[in-house]
């Protein structure tokens, strides 16, 4: 079984990726305290999505609060069965206050 340090919120929220000045136009399917889990379309560059790179991620809640918030990339796969899109784990970077009261609101 698998425990998780904090609940999730299921949505669907475009977003934007920035990985080394290269903007990615990504969905988040989830979001918690501590990290997102978002898709993607696959890079060229099979590097850009690695274990561990640095993004910085920029979205709207639905009350419209622009949020940018620093993370790294801690899994990233290509979705089966085709590749069509990448699926990755973020994990937050110093986790804003901001965005926590944001994120309590959607629950």
């Amino acid at each position: 079984m698998n425990i998780r340090r904090s609940d999730r919120v299921i949505l669907n929220l475009p977003a934007e990726l920035t990985i080394e000045g290269t903007r990615y136009a990504s969905s988040i399917e989830n979001l918690s305290e501590e990290g997102a889990y978002i898709v993607t379309a696959p890079s060229k560059n099979a590097r850009a999505f690695s274990c561990d790179t640095l993004v910085d991620l920029k979205f709207s809640f639905p009350s419209g609060e622009i949020q940018k918030l620093h993370c790294k990339v801690k899994w990233s796969y290509l979705t089966p069965p085709h590749g069509f899109t990448n699926s990755m784990g973020l994990e937050i970077i110093d986790t804003p206050s901001v965005y926590k009261g944001l994120l309590k609101s959607l629950h």
